[in-house]
């Protein structure tokens, strides 16, 4: 465990010796300087996990020497993200500037208080009966729901997510006054938009609110007779335990999302790249090979949407790019940065200008992968085009490994290229999540 760091240094000296490696040749390969893997084998120093996974691969140890290097599993790794809810409702306020955000309320509270006192307005009358059963109304919304995904790709969290909350609540509103077919056509499209809310509140950096929004798709998909969108609320859970580290709850999670085999190709084909995300973290290289197998099968597959509403999951990379793209992420933590390098430096060509947010997400891997293969001036200056698309989208997840590579770039400070680019990064990360 992280706090015997003479367990992970005996076992890597083992290692190292069995294989008939000195401790220069075994700096050579993962790009740490002798002096500092001897403190680590003496126990004087803790390995970072970047390290452990890079000896691990190295040395062929199969996720062994990763695991003393990480952190205990949670006691429920699948109930760790359970979302808190009882009564509880999300009330959005806004100030006279522009600026918004979500309070958390008791629901006797806010009934209390009064609908209209909390929201200015209240949906009914017979022209909102009208629009409900008015076929162009759910066209409409679809092509906005796509256009607000296309803006999530380019800015922050804050900037879209007042309206995707908006339209989630008129498009409740309009379905309690539709019949049915309208009422639960109307339904599944709010469904889709709470979970995009849900997302956003993730790159927001609230994982309460995305676990709070993505209930309520759920709930508001099942009262449509859709099921999918609780299967796919297990992806949601699953990445948040990927970003807290938790390998086991990201599995785990993974793995109830491609039980049912009645969920579309799609569905399960994402739950097996997030399994197989899980898998890298823990070392894995077997089963995260398994894993990237199974969801290439199914996510190169013609059918990959569902065919009543917009395609779930990522509508800016699909189908084979993104599973290359997963799987030069799963490389790096895999401990080979070299193999994760070269298949994102394909993929980077094929992704549309527009994709900023994907751009900043895996481009930051991208930028991780190249140090760890010891090229600093190439990380770089991959860093700073990084940069450019992390500020724009202002991603909670993304800083996340933004933060890794501030760390490994400690390492280098007097480089010159982490030089010209390391204040800019420092800055960054400065500046909270709104």
């Amino acid at each position: 465990m992280a706090d015997q760091p003479d367990a992970f240094g005996a076992e890597l000296r083992r290692r190292r010796t069995t294989a008939g490696w000195s401790l220069a040749m075994l700096a050579q390969r993962v790009h740490y300087s002798k002096g500092h893997l001897g403190k680590i084998e003496t126990g004087t120093k803790l390995p970072g996990s970047d390290l452990a996974r890079r000896c691990d691969a190295v040395l062929e140890a199969g996720g062994r020497l990763a695991a003393l290097a990480g952190k205990s599993p949670p006691d429920s790794p699948s109930t760790v993200v359970a979302a808190e809810h009882g009564g509880e409702m999300w009330v959005m306020s806004m100030a006279p500037d522009g600026s918004s955000w979500l309070v958390p309320m008791a629901r006797r509270e806010a009934l209390a208080t009064g609908a209209a006192s909390l929201f200015g307005l209240s949906l009914g009358g017979q022209g909102v009966a009208a629009a409900a059963e008015h076929g162009a109304t759910v066209t409409t919304f679809r092509a906005l729901f796509e256009q607000i995904r296309q803006l999530g790709q380019t800015t922050s969290p804050s900037v879209v997510l007042p309206t995707v909350i908006a339209q989630t609540h008129t498009l409740r509103g309009l379905a309690n006054a539709a019949s049915s077919p309208a009422r639960e056509e109307l339904l599944r499209l709010a469904a889709r938009y709470a979970e995009y809310a849900g997302w956003m509140a993730q790159e927001a950096g609230d994982d309460r609110a995305a676990l709070w929004w993505t209930r309520i798709a759920v709930e508001t998909g099942t009262a449509a007779g859709d099921g999918e969108l609780a299967t796919y609320a297990l992806i949601r859970q699953a990445l948040i335990t990927l970003y807290r580290d938790d390998a086991a709850g990201t599995i785990d999670l993974a793995r109830q999302a491609q039980a049912d085999p009645r969920m579309s190709r799609r569905v399960r084909g994402l739950a097996a790249l997030r399994e197989a995300q899980g898998h890298a973290l823990a070392c894995d290289y077997d089963q995260c090979r398994r894993a990237l197998d199974r969801a290439a099968e199914l996510l190169d597959a013609p059918e990959n949407t569902a065919p009543d509403g917009p395609v779930m999951g990522s509508a800016s990379v699909a189908g084979a790019s993104l599973t290359s793209l997963v799987t030069g992420w799963c490389l790096h933590d895999l401990g080979r940065p070299q193999q994760a390098a070269e298949i994102l430096d394909e993929q980077f060509l094929l992704l549309p200008d527009t994709a900023r947010r994907a751009y900043a997400r895996f481009g930051a891997r991208r930028a991780l992968a190249y140090l760890a293969a010891g090229e600093v001036e190439h990380a770089g200056a991959l860093s700073r085009r990084v940069l450019d698309a992390a500020e724009l989208v202002d991603s909670a997840t993304v800083r996340h490994d933004l933060r890794r590579l501030a760390q490994s770039f400690g390492r280098w400070r007097t480089h010159h290229s982490v030089r010209d680019v390391y204040p800019r990064l420092s800055n960054t990360l400065r500046t909270p999540a709104l």
